[in-house]
């Protein structure tokens, strides 16, 4: 492997998506703009209520279901990249505290050449079984039906995305304008088994980083092999350049390479509305750590310094891709979830007394794993370019 360090944006891909959020910085904000989703005023013109409109998809995580089933034939791999569609929707929308009154619809874009006919028969039958599951969690979702397009001079395999849509009661809404110096932030896990979940063990990947992922785990056999799975544009060097086949066991797991990159996104559903039932007020803020990874908080609040000193331990798939991949830690914290991606900042005895027992209820591994700080002389400013980010983990201190 060349001796430079890969990044994120060597693969095409941005974790902080600046050019996005610069286009977008003169936007309305919505009438929360605290908030981790955007909240507009309520559909019905209920001036108690709000809604918000939600779209997100399980990103490139479709091309290896697309690489995994061109080697089984298992049309199963497509199973879970219709549950990462779907929460990283529902996830994002629960951070703001909505509860009821959720719409989804769907939109599939495939290459036909390649995408048949059952693939995407496969697909939409797993979006009714996981809005049947997210049903019997309590969660009142219904599916829109939604939109399969035929794109294949753009999408060179597939795309699987959703909407979402809900409504709410102002009064209800949770904003990051409610956080506290002295607060402590709690870490739900993303890898290991819960109650609520099928599989018998989740990697904790997610839905973020999957082209670093795939190309910095994967070795240049799949170069060739699947000249459909990577942009012409990245120079080779970066693609598949990592040390394993799909079909390689992740140390520690009973999972494959591409099993666990495929691990589905876990939903933190139950936890999120049993909290919601009695202690809405307790929680500060809720952090669901997708794009840009354990830095995602920097984003929310102002003056604000997030200090994350004690991890949930790091699950092996994360370790495998670095050693792979030859990425910086620091990178890896900017891209990964790292092994927690919902975050609930609250006081201490909150945390202790329900997060925790609610979190041990549905047998998710959760603990507190930082504080938040106020930064001291900041510019007086809404602006989040004052949050500040420190990481202590084994694998050094990170500032961001």
């Amino acid at each position: 492997m060349d001796e430079q360090k890969p990044t994120y944006e060597a693969l095409g891909v941005s974790s902080q998506k600046e050019d996005v959020h610069d286009a977008i910085k003169h936007e309305d904000g919505g009438l929360f703009p605290d908030a981790f989703c955007k909240i507009i005023p309520d559909i019905a013109q209920d001036p108690t209520y709000c809604s918000l409109v939600h779209a997100d998809g399980a990103g490139t995580k479709s091309s290896l279901a697309y690489m995994m089933f061109t080697e089984t034939g298992d049309l199963s791999y497509f199973n879970g990249i219709v549950q990462d569609s779907v929460v990283m929707n529902v996830d994002d929308v629960l951070c703001v505290g909505a509860d009821s009154s959720f719409l989804l619809s769907n939109t599939i874009g495939r290459n036909k050449k390649l995408i048949s006919g059952a693939v995407i028969k496969t697909i939409i039958h797993a979006y009714e079984t996981f809005l049947h599951k997210l049903r019997d969690m309590g969660l009142p979702i219904s599916s829109c039906g939604g939109e399969t397009a035929d794109v294949g001079d753009l999408v060179r395999t597939l795309i699987v995305d959703s909407t979402l849509v809900a409504r709410m009661k102002r009064q209800d809404v949770i904003t990051a304008k409610n956080i506290q110096p002295g607060d402590v932030i709690v870490g739900l896990s993303s890898s290991g088994k819960t109650n609520y979940e099928d599989v018998e063990y989740n990697s904790g990947i997610g839905s973020n980083g999957l082209t670093l992922a795939r190309h910095g785990l994967l070795n240049h056999q799949y170069y060739s092999k699947f000249p459909e799975c990577h942009s012409p544009e990245i120079e080779e060097k970066w693609t598949f350049f990592g040390q394993h086949s799909l079909h390689d066991k992740v140390p520690h797991t009973n999972l494959t390479v591409g099993e666990a990159i495929l691990s589905p996104t876990r939903t933190y559903t139950p936890i999120l509305l049993d909290l919601f039932k009695s202690h809405r007020p307790e929680l500060h803020a809720i952090f669901h750590n997708t794009g840009g990874g354990q830095t995602k908080c920097l984003k929310f609040g102002s003056n604000l310094h997030f200090v994350k000193n004690d991890l949930l331990p790091l699950p092996p798939l994360f370790e495998l891709i670095q050693k792979s991949s030859g990425t910086d830690w620091s990178e890896m914290y900017r891209v990964f979830n790292m092994g927690h991606r919902m975050e609930i900042v609250c006081s201490e005895g909150f945390a202790q007394n329900s997060v925790l027992k609610i979190a041990k209820k549905y047998d998710l591994e959760a603990k507190i794993i930082g504080h938040v700080e106020r930064v001291e002389n900041a510019p007086t400013s809404k602006a989040h370019g004052s949050n500040r980010l420190t990481i202590e983990s084994p694998m050094g201190t990170f500032n961001y």
